[in-house]
């Protein structure tokens, strides 16, 4: 018998443990704003489900287990609310929960470790808001599983095409580190995590290597074997507030928890591993 997965948001990064698990002993139900976006959902073999519906808790029972993707607001996360109501009248309790959080919670560590048991202390908005949103989920005493991710990259979410349509540059500020994970590791923590639930637990996923984010760009060039981008002071650059505010905080952070407990093994341990083999899926090396 098939175990069904509910994906509420989905993105990006579930689209990716969709393609993981697969379909054969499984069966996913994805919900999406867009019409067009369901019927892509509908020919890849998932059973589509436009947000917001009436249908969610008809959905929910359905489930074994539940991934939300969705970005919270400035109520929260929206599905935890309604989730909340729906539970004062009726019982609801999936094997797993998972919800997709960010690092973004830890706030600025000016360059200093940090894990799990960092208190948090986002200094940004949507931090602000993905704390919230954790607290919602908390709240409702499900067989929670919170993922706090790095910054995500891999297939069309690389920085090959700025690089080579010349827009890229190295943005320049002093002590700036970031970390990052390929979208197929979190598929792979995602899955395993469901393969042995582990209720309340929090996981930072990311990879091995956190390094100032310029490090990643002059490396995209030198595969494509073009000239690294013009440097640009961060003080000086001409941003939009969304791209300034990814610098206002700066963490290198701990994935020991997610190798250790769930022992994962990082197809791309680096960035370098990552972007090798983004372009190897472009069929350029």
């Amino acid at each position: 018998m098939k175990k069904t997965l509910l994906s509420i948001g989905h993105g990006y990064s579930a689209q990716a443990l969709a393609s993981l698990i697969g379909l054969e002993n499984w069966h996913i139900i994805g919900t999406t704003r867009s019409a067009e976006k369901a019927k892509q959902l509908s020919h890849q073999g998932i059973e589509p489900l436009i947000w917001p519906t009436e249908q969610l808790w008809q959905a929910l029972v359905r489930a074994d287990y539940v991934l939300c993707s969705v970005a919270p607001d400035t109520s929260g996360c929206p599905v935890a609310l309604e989730l909340g109501a729906l539970m004062h009248k009726q019982t609801f309790a999936p094997k797993w929960v998972g919800y997709l959080s960010t690092t973004g919670v830890y706030g600025d560590h000016q360059g200093a470790w940090v894990d799990e048991e960092t208190p948090l202390n986002p200094s940004t908005v949507r931090g602000r808001q993905r704390l919230m949103a954790e607290s919602q989920w908390q709240a409702l005493g499900l067989n929670l599983h919170i993922f706090r991710l790095a910054g995500i990259y891999g297939p069309d979410r690389g920085p090959f095409s700025k690089v080579r349509e010349g827009t890229a540059r190295l943005i320049i500020k002093k002590n700036q580190i970031f970390s990052r994970i390929h979208v197929e590791d979190i598929a792979q923590s995602l899955a395993t995590s469901m393969a042995k639930p582990n209720a309340g637990a929090i996981y930072n996923l990311c990879d091995h290597a956190p390094c100032p984010p310029e490090d990643v760009i002059a490396h995209a060039a030198e595969l494509l074997g073009l000239a690294h981008p013009p440097k640009v002071d961060y003080e000086t650059a001409n941003m939009t507030p969304m791209a300034r505010s990814f610098y206002a905080e700066s963490k290198r952070v701990s994935n020991k928890r997610m190798t250790q407990e769930l022992g994962i093994k990082l197809r791309y341990p680096d960035y370098k591993a990552g972007l090798a083999a983004l372009l190897a899926l472009e069929g350029l090396t």
